[in-house]
């Protein structure tokens, strides 16, 4: 029963929401507040990049096929997915809730959870690594392009270089200074993951408390009803599930051996809030990012228990064939 909780990370966010309904952060100390706030994404991506290890990815890129099949799925049919939920009503999926599903299809894949259930489940590690990470990288000049496209067909705003910019200066310049310092302390890093956790979670929490603060003072619990949350869970599930399909059995289609499959169904069908929440932060600067983080966080604990269920489910598979086959019984008459 335990994979079907909420994991701990997701009831800090929803104690981050919370508070921001009831203690709203505003004024001077918003102003202050967001400044911390940057600085610690900041942090967050510096440590990404000092994390990586250059061996890993000189080692995935050689396998090319594996990665475009991954990069396609998370640029390309997510978005295409997308776009058809916005052929429902606004009546049954209000507008700026579809926004976030919107932007929650053109957001990289993660990194930490793809790699661990990759791991788990028996996949290709270092393809997972190098794919998850590649997909963030591209993401942060791939999110804001999909953006300004896709959002701009709806009629709600164009692409922004001031947008791209900022990511590039907020997230990617402490990537590449990650990636310049990891020979120095990169196997620190690695070993100290639990110690430098919270700086992962802190972040993500501080900009939900942020988003969410702004949200509530322009009346967002006034805007959408239950009924409304409720939509957007039927619809991240069947989102899930479309690309669950297509990555497990579009990847033995295209012959790729077991160890590659499950590397694609995990990489392929993630959304990582760690980099979207903040990108929503930087693109939907003065909007109701509130509502646009939503679905994301709602997808967020979806695709963490959907992915435990399949990962234990590949374990057990793997482990009941590696159990050594009983001898036939040998008839003495």
């Amino acid at each position: 029963m335990r994979r079907f909780l909420p994991d701990t990370f997701l009831i800090l966010l929803l104690c981050t929401v919370g508070l921001a309904s009831v203690v709203p952060a505003s004024g001077t100390f918003a102003a202050w507040f967001a400044i911390a706030t940057n600085l610690a994404i900041a942090l967050l991506f510096f440590l990404h990049g000092a994390r990586l290890s250059r061996d890993v990815v000189v080692a995935g890129l050689l396998h090319w096929r594996l990665h475009l099949v991954i990069l396609l799925t998370t640029f390309g049919l997510f978005p295409l997915l997308g776009l058809a939920l916005g052929y429902l009503p606004s009546s049954i999926l209000p507008q700026p809730l579809y926004y976030g599903i919107l932007f929650l299809c053109v957001l990289p894949s993660t990194v930490q959870s793809s790699i661990a259930f990759t791991s788990m489940a028996g996949g290709n590690v270092p393809a997972a690594i190098c794919s998850a990470s590649a997909s963030n990288i591209f993401g942060m000049f791939l999110t804001p392009l999909l953006v300004g496209l896709l959002f701009s067909m709806g009629g709600h705003g164009g692409f922004s270089w001031d947008a791209v910019s900022q990511i590039l200066v907020q997230l990617l310049l402490p990537f590449a200074f990650g990636q310049i310092l990891e020979p120095k302390i990169g196997n620190w890093i690695r070993s100290e993951r639990k110690l430098l956790m919270p700086v992962d979670r802190g972040s993500i929490l501080m900009v939900v408390y942020l988003a969410f603060s702004t949200a509530v003072v322009e009346g967002l619990w006034h805007m959408f009803s239950l009924c409304d949350i409720a939509v957007v869970v039927v619809a991240d599930m069947v989102l899930l599930g479309l690309v669950l399909l297509f990555t497990t059995y579009g990847s033995r289609l295209l012959g790729f051996n077991k160890a590659d499959q499950i590397t694609i169904t995990f990489c392929g069908s993630k959304k990582s809030l760690a980099s979207g929440v903040p990108m929503a932060n930087v693109i939907f600067a003065g909007q109701g990012v509130g509502a646009i983080v939503l679905p994301l966080m709602l997808f967020h604990q979806i695709q963490l228990m959907a992915c435990a269920m399949i990962a234990q489910k590949y374990a057990k598979a793997a482990h009941r064939s590696a159990l050594p086959q009983a001898e036939p019984a040998v008839s003495t008459v």
